[in-house]
This record gives structure tokens, sequence and C-alpha cells, in this order.
């Protein structure tokens, strides 16, 4: 836990530029629910990797009724085709994978089509991104939850780019998907901003054998956690610049769709 990558460091100075202009917005226009449905607004956040960037291109995002076998029962809640850097959706930034109706109903998984043309940007030399069954039967998500009537059901589908690409050769990448699903009305965040900016570097957040990372951007030091269970955690900030001292911030308290801010912590120098 002892130390810090120098790349992830280095990539916060270009994502930076994209996380300040970086805002929501929809792939898909939610139809309206008529009697007896709901909706589903799926949001897709991201921890940061040792990559410059992770393009994945998904062309439709489904789920399934839980009642039909695995071959029916699919609905379609987005089929626009889009393409996201996953590396710039971290501190806050998040794009929403798709937002539609449902009949209401217990569903049991979620499904990602994706398109041909992903690929991963190393060092400034892009490779392609091998997506094994990722455009024919999709990448299956295992996540019950119920839709009902009136209701709006929002989920963060948390991607973990560092541990989803495996290097198999000379320079082939593959897509090995590690993600978490966390219902939005279970979880809550940590923000802050460390001082000064130029010591912004990895920051952890810890509860028990759980352990989250982002990247602070070091243009003003600020940083975000997101999909964060109900629980305690210990804050961990790492210095990016060896004239400041570490420091960990103890029992930290999150609670459910509530941002806990940290204020500006002060690293003091060595």
């Amino acid at each position: 836990m002892k130390y810090i990558k120098k790349n992830l460091v280095r990539m916060a100075v270009f994502a930076s530029f994209f996380a300040i202009s970086l805002i929501y917005f929809s792939c898909s226009d939610s139809a309206s629910p008529v009697e007896g449905q709901g909706q589903i607004k799926i949001h897709m956040v991201d921890a940061p990797a040792d990559y410059d960037q992770i393009n994945i291109v998904v062309n439709r995002v489904e789920v399934h009724q839980a009642i039909n076998d695995s071959t029916n029962g699919w609905f379609i809640i987005n089929n626009t085709p889009a393409t996201y850097n996953l590396l710039t959706l971290r501190n806050g930034a998040s794009v929403i994978l798709g937002f539609n109706s449902l009949d209401a109903g217990h569903y049991s998984q979620i499904r990602l089509i994706l398109g041909s043309g992903s690929n991963i940007v190393v060092n400034g030399v892009t490779y392609p991104l091998d997506v094994p069954s990722g455009e024919q039967s999709g990448i299956k998500l295992n996540h019950e939850f119920n839709i009902e009537p009136g209701v709006i059901y929002e989920l963060l589908l948390d991607f973990d780019a560092e541990h989803s690409i495996v290097l198999t050769g000379n320079n082939q990448y593959k897509l090995k998907p590690v993600i978490r699903l966390v219902p939005m009305i279970i979880s809550g965040t940590i923000s802050g901003k460390i001082n000064p900016p130029s010591a912004a570097g990895v920051v952890y957040a810890i509860s028990g054998t759980d352990t989250m990372v982002t990247v602070a951007e070091n243009l003003f030091g600020t940083f975000k956690f997101m999909a964060l269970l109900q629980r305690t955690y210990n804050v961990q900030v790492f210095s990016a610049d060896p004239a400041y001292n570490d420091t960990t911030i103890t029992n930290v308290s999150v609670i459910a769709q509530h941002d806990t801010d940290l204020g500006t912590i002060n690293l003091s120098i060595k």
C-alpha cells in the first residue's frame, strides 16, 4: 500500500482537463412510462488505471426479466452505439448507459452488447482490445432488482479498469471485465481537496478488505469516490511530491445518497 504509481499520477495531468469539462449525459432518450411501468437508469463510473485510454464500444444495453429463460425476456434500454473512454469516468464524472421504461417486475441480469473497434492506448500507441463474446452474447452481469410502478431504479456500474485488462502476449490486450453493481439508494460518496495541488496523488478509501482507489486531479487537487456502500472508511492520501508527507483520515462515515466532504486536506512538509 505504501507506494504511488508514477504513471497514474502522470495520467491525472492529462485526465484532469477532461474531468473538468465532462458533464453527465444520456446515451438514449427515456421513454415516458405508462401505467404499470417504472424506469431504470444506469450510470457508469470507473477507477483509474495505468494506461492512457481504454475505449469501449457499447452498441446496446439490455436487462433480463427473471420470469423468462436465458434466451427470452431481454428488454433493450439503450440501442444507441457509443464509445466510452473509461479513464475519464472518475472523481465524480460518469455517463448514463441507459435510461428507459420497463414493466414492473423482477429482473435478474444486465447485458452490454459491445461493438467492434474497442481499443487501448499505452504510452501513446493504440492497440486493439479483444473482447471475448462481447459482440455476440455480450457482457452479462448478474444483478437482482425490482422495477416498481412510477419509480426510477438507479444503478451505478463501477468498472474496475485496472483489473479488467489482461496482457496476453506481445502487445495483445484482452478485456476481462471486473465490475461492481451498486444501487444508488444504498450508496454514497466521499470527496475532498488536497493542498497543495502539486502533491495530489493516489487516494485510497479502505473499509475492511474492500479498497477503492482514485487519483486526485493535480490541477486543483480534488478527488471523489463514487458508489461507496454505507459504512466507515479510512482515507489514505499518498503525496505525489516527495517533499510532502502522506496522511490518513480515519473513521470517515458514508451515508447512503449523501456526499461526505472532507474539505481541504493539507499535507505537511517533511
